[in-house]
């Protein structure tokens, strides 16, 4: 039982990691520059429908960044300048799309009344 407890304890604070971690390598910057998330996370499951398609729709996109694969409306590059090619290994890139994925899922929003 006190095993159990312990790698409950080690899940959650590396689930805390992971999570601060993904505020510090990608979220930070959004925050700053005031571009809302929820928004960006709506235009790619409007466009690519699944978490599979949009993980790697992300993936590509942060590798070779380019206006024209951007979901992002053109003239919001007008105001927001195209970021430099991410510079993450492909297991962190991943990791963090994966938790950026997880953490705007709009499924965990709906609500289902009785």
């Amino acid at each position: 039982m006190g095993k159990m407890i312990i790698v409950a304890i080690c899940l959650l604070s590396s689930l805390q990691v992971n999570a601060s971690s993904l505020q510090k390598a990608c979220l930070a910057c959004h925050i700053k520059e005031q571009i809302p998330n929820e928004i960006i996370y709506k235009r790619y499951l409007l466009k690519y429908s699944t978490k599979e398609r949009m993980q790697k729709a992300i993936f590509s996109y942060l590798k070779k960044p380019n206006k024209i694969h951007s979901i992002m409306p053109k003239i919001f590059f007008t105001k927001f300048p195209m970021k430099p090619k991410n510079r993450l290994s492909d297991e962190d890139l991943n990791l963090y799309i994966n938790l950026y994925l997880e953490e705007f899922d709009i499924k965990k929003r709906l609500v289902l009344e009785k």
